[in-house]
């Protein structure tokens, strides 16, 4: 395998499976970005290959350092280690296309030399007259080509006059570029549908359809999957990598996803950053699962581990048609994997989201906290989701639902609140079972069920009708917490006076 960077010549094929992806800083990693990384990052492991991380920082204005972090902590977060890239470094680097301005520099020199491209001198008040000039005769606006026989000295000169030119790519004015897809299978352009597009600016800086090209090529990217919006610029990519003798790589565009009303996925469907979804608690090998099946399947299997997914993922699985985003079933994914993750494991990331609301979680033991995860993490789909349902087993100001108090706070259930108070005040040996033990005693005491004392009870420990096991949840709430809250219900118990 060609790892280390002994053959760089972009004209021989890769003698290994390198895979890359190549987000913008413009922003957050958001989740089309992260399911093509995902797919990359699958793909190259499934396959003993490489997976490259490469910054494509080229638009300065909108590039920026707080948007590279937080595409390396989205990325860190769905655990998509990278093999070569930022604060990795590798043989094939730089990583940042701005690092990498004199490489596409000598590439368009390649092209000028060899009559591929050329000088463009046409101003933007030009091209703007000229495409308002199409648009009044309803004609798309295609460049004409105005600059591309300018004789070698014109050129010298309107250059020696300090023109600032950009360089366009001299597209043939016949023919077909056929993509071989993996996905779509070939898909077939005329050349004449296309103009002969810029991929040098005046400032110096590459385009994205060039720079591409070259980073791929050099860095030796056998496979490209992305998403099939990119499927448009691939025949102007193969273009470029014929011009410049070097060997394409296998192509695949994955298509869209979508929000549930089949329009492009963006922030009027919900939360898009990564980072959001592991805010709101989702786990992160549960996102990497529901992600894994935007696009992609393995018969009628719908949750998968992590090595799962590297042992199954192939590209010929991948749908042609686009993916709905389903909150509902991303909801359904992470609470099964919150049932099947060790207690223990959730404990960790549950105190951070307690720590996060102001709940005193610092004297709690990761034990006491995995206990309170056993009890929760049947009945929730997310750590907010267990952190709000927390709140009762902490020492905080509770809000009762009125109806619970009004309907089991009363002045008949007062003997069962006395009677619990009593009890468990000359408990010493605070476990589920003698809790067990005082519920059930009180009940035959007082001729109940044990159901008519446990609802009252949950009613003054909980705030409401609705907890896990009355028991369990008594214990980890501890007896000092339990009596607090029972003293509190006698005082809302109409016209009583709270001891």
């Amino acid at each position: 395998m060609i790892v280390t960077g002994t053959s760089t010549n972009p004209a021989e094929r890769p003698a290994a499976v390198r895979l890359r992806f190549a987000p913008s800083p413009t922003g957050y990693l958001h989740v089309g970005g992260a399911r093509t990384a995902l797919f990359n990052w699958l793909y190259a492991r499934h396959l003993g290959g490489t997976f490259v991380l490469r910054i494509e920082d080229t638009d300065v204005a909108r590039s920026s350092e707080e948007s590279v972090q937080a595409i390396l902590d989205g990325m860190r977060w769905l655990g998509l280690n990278w093999d070569e890239g930022p604060e990795v470094g590798g043989s094939f680097g730089p990583y940042f296309q701005m690092q990498r301005l004199d490489t596409y520099k000598e590439a368009a020199n390649q092209l000028l030399n060899a009559g591929h491209a050329y000088h463009c001198f046409c101003t933007k008040e030009e091209l703007d007259g000229l495409r308002a000039a199409a648009q009044e005769k309803g004609e798309t606006f295609a460049y004409p080509g105005r600059c591309r026989n300018l004789l070698p000295d014109i050129v010298q000169k309107f250059c020696d006059e300090g023109r600032k030119p950009v360089i366009r790519f001299q597209v043939p004015t016949s023919g077909e570029t056929v993509v071989d897809d993996l996905v779509h299978g070939p898909v077939t352009f005329r050349n004449d549908q296309f103009d002969d597009f810029v991929i040098m600016k005046a400032d110096g800086g590459p385009t994205y359809n060039f720079a591409v090209v070259v980073d791929d090529a050099l860095m030796q990217i056998s496979h490209v999957l992305r998403g099939d919006d990119h499927l448009s610029n691939t025949p102007k990519q193969i273009l470029i990598y014929q011009a410049l003798g070097y060997v394409l790589p296998r192509f695949g565009h994955i298509p869209m996803i979508l929000g549930s009303d089949r329009t492009r996925l963006s922030k009027r469907h919900g939360a898009t950053s990564v980072m959001a979804y592991a805010e709101a608690g989702y786990l992160s090998d549960a996102f990497v699962n529901y992600l894994s099946r935007l696009g992609w399947g393995h018969g009628d299997q719908e949750i998968f581990t992590r090595q799962e997914l590297i042992d199954f993922f192939d590209v010929p699985a991948i749908n042609k048609t686009a993916a709905v985003f389903d909150p509902v079933k991303l909801d359904w994914v992470n609470a099964q994997w919150l049932k099947a993750t060790p207690s223990a494991e959730i404990a960790g990331l549950l105190r951070s989201h307690l720590a996060k609301r102001g709940y005193p979680v610092e004297a709690k033991s990761d034990a006491w906290l995995a206990g309170l995860v056993d009890l929760l993490k049947e009945r929730t789909k997310t750590l907010e989701e267990m952190t709000d349902y927390a709140k009762f087993f902490f020492d905080l100001e509770l809000t009762y639902d009125a109806e619970s108090v009004e309907k089991f706070l009363t002045e008949a259930n007062r003997p069962i609140i006395e009677g619990l108070i009593a009890a468990f005040d000359a408990e010493s040996d605070w476990t589920a079972e003698r809790i067990e033990g005082a519920f059930k005693d009180l009940a035959a005491k007082l001729g109940l069920k044990a159901g008519g004392v446990i609802q009252p009870a949950r009613v003054a420990l909980a705030g409401s009708k609705v907890s896990p096991g009355m028991y369990e949840t008594a214990e980890l709430m501890g007896k000092e917490l339990v009596l607090k809250r029972l003293r509190h219900a006698l005082g809302l118990i109409p016209g009583a006076v709270e001891s």
